[in-house]
């Protein structure tokens, strides 16, 4: 028998991503729902002309914006999209014969690989040699952790599939920035019950071992100029996470 998927992506300002996102998912899944974080450009509107149903939530965190959703999902498998991630024509293939082979139920998630792309170019270094999330999963097994970067804990079996999913991360510098600041906020929340005093080791040294790690041992110098704007701005991602950390802790507004 067929098993129901539902297509569920979170959404705030996706108008230049929602179309292509649905788009590549639409065949394969019985219902595309949006939770929404009442966005004011044309992403709901969007949305709904590919027959989208539209859930609105105030954003609070990662975790907790998708945990809500997937709480309102119909179906009993769910294929979770951010917005600037695609199915590429292999993976819509892998999941067809899944489903139409009754063998979606062999395991309760799947694991994917992305394929990511920064500044039109795909990162094949980085620390993003072997980048791979859950995207496919069981709804009454599987729940988010984590404020920033979540992770999907999932009580059952995980399979992996064999084509990869397309994400484009970059939709403009000062986007990505801004990105960062948001992320780096609610990680201060989580860091300040297991970060001791802070010193200069967590402004300094910190982030230049983060650069070090993904430009050196990730191999960031492959990727060329991506490559190096990238391991910079994940030593910029843990600076910010401590000054974020220091503000918090001496009630300074952000």
């Amino acid at each position: 028998m067929k098993k129901k998927i539902t297509l569920l992506v979170p959404t705030k300002n996706e108008e230049s991503n929602i179309r292509a996102c649905i788009l590549s998912a639409k065949n394969i899944v019985d219902e595309v729902y949006i939770v929404d974080s009442f966005s004011t450009d044309k992403t709901v509107e969007l949305a709904q002309e590919l027959g989208a149903t539209v859930l609105w939530r105030k954003f609070d965190n990662y975790s907790d914006q998708k945990n809500w959703a997937i709480e309102q999902m119909p179906s009993d498998w769910i294929l979770l999209l951010d917005a600037d991630e695609q199915l590429t024509p292999e993976l819509e293939q892998e999941i067809r014969r899944l489903i139409e082979e009754d063998k979606l139920n062999e395991h309760d998630a799947y694991w994917v690989y992305r394929k990511n792309f920064f500044f039109n170019r795909e990162i094949k270094f980085s620390g993003y040699q072997k980048d791979k999330v859950i995207r496919l999963f069981k709804k009454d097994v599987s729940r988010y952790t984590n404020r920033v970067h979540e992770c999907l804990q999932v009580k059952g079996t995980l399979g992996f599939l064999s084509a990869k999913l397309y994400h484009n991360t970059y939709r403009g510098f000062d986007f990505h920035i801004a990105k960062l600041s948001k992320y780096a906020s609610l990680q201060a929340e989580d860091y300040n019950q297991k970060t001791g005093k802070i010193t200069g080791y967590h402004f300094i040294i910190k982030p230049g071992l983060r650069f070090l790690k993904h430009y050196l041992l990730k191999q960031g110098f492959r990727d060329g100029v991506p490559g190096l704007i990238l391991s910079s701005l994940n030593a910029y991602a843990t600076f910010l996470r401590y000054v974020k950390l220091w503000m918090l802790r001496n009630n300074i507004d952000k």
